[in-house]
């Protein structure tokens, strides 16, 4: 009787460790898929997030380049003002430079001139 009671037993056992063994089973089962679906849909949304990302540092990089070229042309604009505000002074004052120039040569001209008559003069008393 205790060999049919010990065969029953373990028996019983027997069937429980694989019920046991087989929900463990079905337990994982549904773990992998789980994981694999969490992991399927981080993947997914990361992707749009990434994509989202490089989408907006585009946009503001574009924007960035815009204002730099807007900001570029009216440096530009105010450099060829100043630029031709100087070369307009700068003629000036050349023509301004040159005329007293022009004047203060006529004078010594006319001061040599005048000196060397006066030489002249005293050369052909001196011949007389």
């Amino acid at each position: 009787m205790k060999l049919k009671l010990s065969l029953v037993m373990a028996a019983i056992l027997a069937v429980g460790v694989t019920l046991v063994a087989q929900d463990v089973a079905q337990d994982t089962d549904k773990a992998v898929k789980k994981t694999g679906h969490a992991t399927k849909t981080a993947a997914k949304d990361t992707g749009k997030a990434t994509d989202k990302a490089a989408k907006d540092t585009a946009k503001g990089t574009e924007v960035a380049a815009k204002d730099t070229g807007h900001a570029t042309k009216v440096a530009a604009k105010d450099t060829g003002k100043a630029t031709d505000k100087a070369a307009t002074k700068t003629a000036d004052a050349s023509g301004d430079a040159a005329k007293d120039t022009a004047h203060v040569t006529a004078k010594a001209a006319k001061k040599t001139g005048h000196g060397i008559k006066k030489a002249a003069t005293k050369t052909v008393d001196a011949v007389k």
